[in-house]
């Protein structure tokens, strides 16, 4: 095979390294889909109407490249672009003598840059399920035709290996998940970044497939015990040297067959144990997605989101001395001391008394359960408001540490939304108030319906 390398001029390397290096990628993009669509023949008019067609679209400027001169620069954009990948050896002119045209087309060599072009920008197919389809169909051509040779047992052996490349690549690019997901400070951003980056990039496109009822399994079965077959079939294995030997003059060994099909099992061996790490780097993200969107969720209420707010604090203070005087400021306003901040795990345990144990052994009651868009609503009123602000709408409102919930009381969808929430906030120990009693009526201000709550400050004699 020639060495493509000694083809290419070294006008070539200049697009890597020129400010309009995305501009000429898009065009080539374009040409070369035209390109396969009018069955590899393009005339130069065709070239500069796909080009026009395209930039047509979008704002496009332009700089003028080292090869360029003042000439080039009155043309318009769409011949420029393509005057400049015809002289830097991208596109190259192929002279139609029969026909009087000159047609366009794509080099080898570039052809290669245009296509890893288009798998960067995740244009092709999905290859594990090209890659398993290629080894099922190859090796089931080689068992049963009465044609087949060894040259397909190793183009079975490439596709696996080239399948076992694509899934260690996925696996390897799964880490960059882990990256961004600590860099989102707000609930909003990561679940948009988990839902439009991890699930639909990987989950969707690619890890589902292996979990599909169309998937890898379905096929390694099958390939599987035809390998076992093979490898067993002494005769089969024997007709297999004779045929090669009559119809191709190799002198194929039945040892160097089963050499090729236990490298084949070996490969599908490795496969399921890429698969198998790609489920534990899965599940592995997801529960540090959960963990962190619960951290976001809860981090002005839950002690663990605020010792790593504090930890934060203090790694944030720079310089040895400022650290432990910071560090003595906190401790002198609260105490790190309790049982409680060490371990969630308290000393002891109340046991449940006998008619609670006896009660839980009754069927639960089927609940409802809530859809995702009930969920997030539910979620985003949750914390849309924060401890201080539900409490300063309590607080602020009562007289003699008591307050009594009128109509006037709740006007906007806001005031409702804080007064369930301080409801429920009641009933916290470390909440400043309680609810004392409920009263029986019906507060109605037109827009919303409550009961006449009456919240009281705590320690506030009745």
């Amino acid at each position: 095979m020639a060495n493509q390398f000694l083809e290419i001029p070294d006008l070539f390397w200049s697009l890597f390294r020129s400010k309009n290096r995305q501009i000429y990628i898009n065009a080539l993009l374009q040409i070369n889909e035209e390109y396969q669509y009018s069955n590899y023949y393009l005339s130069r008019e065709v070239c500069i109407q796909t080009l026009s067609d395209y930039f047509a679209r979008q704002k496009v400027t332009l700089e003028q490249d080292d090869t360029e001169d003042d000439f080039d620069m009155l043309e318009p954009l769409s011949t420029r672009i393509l005057n400049w990948l015809l002289r830097t050896g991208w596109l190259r002119k192929v002279e139609d003598y029969g026909a009087m045209t000159v047609n366009i087309v794509v080099p080898d060599y570039a052809a290669v840059f245009v296509e890893a072009f288009a798998r960067l920008l995740g244009e092709d197919e999905d290859e594990t399920q090209v890659y398993i389809q290629n080894v099922y169909g190859i090796l089931f051509a080689f068992q049963n035709d009465p044609r087949s040779n060894i040259s397909l047992l190793k183009t079975a052996l490439v596709n696996t290996r080239k399948l076992n490349k694509t899934l260690q690549d996925m696996l390897h690019n799964m880490d960059k998940f882990f990256g961004s997901l600590l860099k989102q400070n707000v609930y909003g951003d990561l679940l948009k970044d988990h839902l439009d980056g991890y699930v639909e990039e990987i989950v969707r496109k690619k890890y589902h497939i292996l979990k599909t009822s169309d998937n890898f399994y379905l096929y390694k079965t099958d390939i599987k015990r035809w390998l076992g077959e093979m490898r067993q079939n002494q005769t089969w294995l024997l007709e297999v040297c004779e045929r090669n030997r009559r119809l191709r003059g190799l002198d194929i060994q039945v040892e160097e067959l089963v050499k090729q099909i236990d490298m084949i099992e070996k490969g599908f061996d490795d496969i399921e144990h890429r698969i198998i790490n790609m489920d534990r780097e899965h599940t592995r993200y997801i529960r540090a997605t959960v963990t962190r969107l619960n951290y976001l969720l809860n981090r002005e209420d839950n002690m663990k989101g605020l010792v790593i707010r504090l930890l934060n604090h203090l790694s944030e203070t720079e310089g040895k001395e400022e650290q432990a005087r910071e560090a003595e400021r906190i401790s002198a306003l609260v105490n790190l001391s309790q049982m409680s901040v060490i371990s969630e795990k308290s000393l002891y345990k109340r046991r449940r008394p006998k008619a609670d144990f006896m009660g839980s052994l009754e069927p639960d009651e089927e609940t409802e359960e809530l859809t995702g868009e009930e969920i997030l609503k539910l979620n985003k009123i949750r914390n849309r408001y924060s401890r201080k602000e539900i409490h300063e709408f309590i607080l602020e409102r009562m007289e003699n540490g008591r307050l009594q919930v009128t109509k006037d009381m709740v006007s906007t969808e806001a005031d409702f939304e804080k007064l369930i929430l301080a409801y429920d906030d009641a009933v916290r120990k470390d909440s400043p108030y309680r609810v004392r009693e409920e009263a029986a009526e019906v507060v109605d201000s037109g827009r919303f319906r409550y009961p006449a709550l009456i919240f009281e400050r705590k320690g506030q004699k009745g």
